[in-house]
């Protein structure tokens, strides 16, 4: 008589896909038939910091990757409740020898898979960052907290060669009766079609041939009216794409660069893949940026927090062009291009005074791509209170942030339809316009669309103010400051 197969368990998480994915090559190596799994989670999908239209991605992928594993013989299984009852469960159906996942390091990740590993035989692998956050270290192994020199040292470890890629397989054995959930929820938005499939064309796209636009990217990544940018951050943040899919591209069009300027853009590009690996290593080591400000000294700023300010932020009725098209495209679409991330998480935290941490939840809540370690990363370095942050005073004008990578004021027009017949000189400061210019353009000021709610200059000097005073406060509590002797 033969032997019973050996089953193992792969966990799908953030790895929808099948080629280059490490858990599923390590189940595959482990046993004889795999059970592709997927635990829907109420902390995660209940969450008033999920967006419906990252949900909506997260099915359509679910039911992408289904139907890939269906062409190869096997299927998703759906579960839904706690991962270490439901786990427990399937496991308890399948006879199982192990669980393969891949590693997670955000805080909420980490508490949950070491309550699995107490219970079962859990493998995590690497995958979700190409350099996993404990292997860039210093000489003395600390980590880093300044992403140039952690650059450097990431830079120095082996990189990503296409031939390293682990092929998709032919075909997967699986158990056949297992009860399954119904994938929920309806079609997502147009804009990003779910899927390892759409993954892959887009990085062939944008980073494959001698006019790739990588090859554009220094030059256009800033300018919200191109399409100057991957596209690929929600496909990351799922796994439909791996990050070393991403860093092998990039190393690839490095090397064939067919100019020097062209080279220097696709640097510049895996430098953006680095700064990725960066912020997961900060918030692996230091988990607490979750909650507080990495800076110390800037932990006690005085926020003014005012609702009717957030409000207006919220909906992209600032009276600042830039700012409300940003908005904007963010409540319509989910994404939002990276400049204009920066310029409205200035604006609230700087010309609003709003705590950064409400305005990273808001992000959290509407993005598709969002991922905690990327977006609490890139709020505090705009608050200037993070790891390797912008100086706390570097402070952006949104007149003239809107002006310089907005020129002709095609991107405030695209998502801000009152200013559609606003001419280009008026698009970024529409209350310059004279009064027959507004009603030539049927653009009233404090009428068809908003005065701005804050006089940017005033902001700036509230703001830097408010940060000096947090400062100051800071430096007094220090052991052997006169304010601490006191």
């Amino acid at each position: 008589m033969g032997r019973n197969p050996r089953t193992a368990i792969w966990w799908v998480r953030r790895d929808l896909r099948l080629y280059d994915n490490q858990a599923l090559s390590q189940a595959l190596a482990n046993a004889d038939q795999v059970i592709p799994t997927f635990v829907i989670d109420h902390h995660l999908v209940r969450s008033n910091r999920t967006a419906g239209k990252r949900l909506a991605f997260l099915w359509d992928g679910l039911r992408s990757l289904d139907a890939d594993l269906r062409q190869r013989g096997s299927r998703l299984v759906v579960r839904e409740g706690d991962a270490v009852e439901e786990l427990a469960r399937l496991r308890q159906e399948t006879e199982a020898v192990a669980v393969f996942a891949e590693e997670d390091g955000s805080p909420y990740a980490q508490r949950r898979d070491g309550r699995v590993a107490e219970r079962l035989p859990l493998a995590l692998c690497p995958g979700i960052t190409f350099q996993h956050a404990a292997a860039v270290r210093k000489p003395d192994g600390r980590p880093y907290t300044v992403y140039t020199p952690y650059s450097r040292a990431w830079r120095a470890l082996p990189s990503a060669e296409p031939g390293a890629m682990l092929a998709a397989p032919h075909s997967l054995a699986t158990m056949p009766d297992l009860p399954s959930l119904t994938i929920p929820g309806s079609p997502g938005a147009a804009a990003f079609p779910a899927g390892e499939g759409e993954a892959r064309r887009r990085l062939t796209a944008f980073a494959m041939g001698p006019d790739a636009p990588i090859y554009r990217y220094a030059l256009e990544r800033d300018r919200m009216d191109l399409v100057g940018t991957s596209g690929l951050s929600p496909y990351v943040r799922f796994g439909m794409l791996s990050a070393r899919q991403a860093v092998a591209a990039a190393s690839a069009a490095i090397r064939s660069a067919p100019t020097r300027e062209a080279c220097r853009s696709a640097e510049i590009f895996l430098g953006e893949l680095i700064w990725r690996e960066f912020y997961s290593a900060i918030l692996y080591h230091f988990p607490r940026v979750a909650r507080e400000s990495f800076r110390p000294e800037l932990q006690g700023i005085t926020w003014d927090d005012d609702p009717h300010s957030i409000e207006a932020w919220e909906t992209g009725r600032t009276g600042y062009p830039i700012v409300d098209a940003a908005m904007r495209q963010l409540r319509q679409t989910g994404w939002m291009h990276n400049r204009a991330r920066m310029i409205s998480a200035s604006f609230l935290v700087k010309d609003l005074l709003v705590d950064w941490r409400l305005g990273e939840a808001y992000f959290r809540q509407e993005l598709i791509d969002a991922d905690l370690a990327s977006n609490n990363g890139g709020w505090q370095w705009t608050a200037g209170t993070g790891a390797d942050a912008a100086p706390y005073f570097r402070i952006f004008n949104p007149v003239i942030q809107g002006e310089k990578f907005d020129p002709q004021g095609d991107y405030v027009r695209r998502w801000v339809p009152e200013l559609a017949g606003v001419p280009p000189a008026y698009a970024h400061r529409p209350w310059d316009m004279p009064e027959e210019t507004q009603r030539a353009a049927r653009c009233r000021i404090g009428k068809d669309y908003p005065g701005p709610i804050v006089d940017h200059g005033w902001a700036r000097g509230r703001a830097l103010a408010a940060y000096g005073a947090a400062r100051q406060r800071a430096a007094s509590r220090k052991p052997g400051s006169r304010g601490a002797r006191r």
